[in-house]
């Protein structure tokens, strides 16, 4: 039973890990409806490293693009793409800096779902708001960056500091750095890209610290749950490369304003879920 439930999570976190939609907020409904035969410290874990599937479909997508070593490419373009990994580093940093500190006070007091709830339905409203005022100023057909070549460390900078807030449970960490990145003037498809590209650093050393805390607390894996991890990073792979196909080819002629309301609905069903339980 517990491979099925990894294959649903698996396929939870696959969706939602790249759609502005939290995939904290998913995991955390379908855990009052689909538990884990398995040790806390397991499942906590699990939660965040199956993350490394839907990761991997980004590097497997973008190869060509992410890859400075490229023979295909040109000197210019193995200089554009060091710059845009240089960019991400900077981006990475206030993540580094103010998130390690704060990781396991995180976990403790905000991962609940009245803060996911409250998190769905103030960003959902907010996606709302800040397309409603794109189409008005007809923004996004004029943003300052509509390339990532052109895309200076500044605002690079500017994108990781709102990956912080993802920090908070329910925010969504591809929400957040979308967000960030139109409100300081990067086109949909800049600030999309981007925010998949900042990522992969970002879930990889997530990752890493779940696991050297799980084996660190003296828990060890066994084969069934090593089985079961497998299962939901598999999964999560493959549907995750089928989501960021579908977004990417979504807003070349949509706008953020339908998963804003996706969100407020899935917050009051969170809330709804959640009181009538206790």
């Amino acid at each position: 039973m517990d491979i099925i439930k990894s294959i649903i999570l698996g396929i939870v976190e696959g969706i939602t890990e790249f759609l502005p939609i939290s995939s904290t907020g998913h995991l955390v409904l379908v855990d009052e409806f689909i538990k884990m035969q398995q040790p806390k410290e397991f499942t906590d874990m699990f939660n965040v490293v199956i993350q490394l599937g839907a990761i991997l479909a980004v590097v497997v997508l973008y190869f060509h693009k992410l890859n400075p070593l490229s023979p295909k490419k040109t000197s210019r373009e193995k200089k554009n793409t060091w710059s845009l990994w240089f960019k991400v580093i900077v981006a990475i940093l206030p993540s580094a800096i103010i998130g390690l500190p704060l990781n396991d006070w995180m976990d403790e007091h905000l991962m609940n779902w009245a803060v996911v709830s409250a998190t769905l339905i103030i960003y959902g409203i907010l996606f709302i708001l800040v397309e409603n005022h794109n189409k008005k100023n007809h923004t996004d057909l004029h943003a300052r960056y509509s390339n990532l070549d052109t895309l200076p460390y500044s605002i690079a900078l500017f994108i990781g500091m709102f990956q912080v807030l993802s920090l908070i449970p329910g925010t969504s960490r591809s929400g957040a750095t979308i967000l960030g990145a139109i409100l300081i003037g990067a086109s949909r498809y800049v600030g999309t890209e981007f925010s998949f590209f900042l990522a992969i650093p970002t879930m990889f050393g997530a990752s890493l610290l779940k696991i050297v805390k799980f084996f660190s607390h003296g828990s060890t894996m066994g084969g069934e749950q090593g089985l079961i991890l497998l299962v939901g990073m598999v999964v999560s792979f493959v549907v995750a490369y089928l989501s960021i196909r579908f977004l990417m080819n979504y807003i070349k002629n949509n706008d953020f304003k339908a998963f804003g309301w996706y969100r407020i609905v899935l917050g009051v069903l969170v809330i709804g879920v959640n009181l009538l339980i206790f």
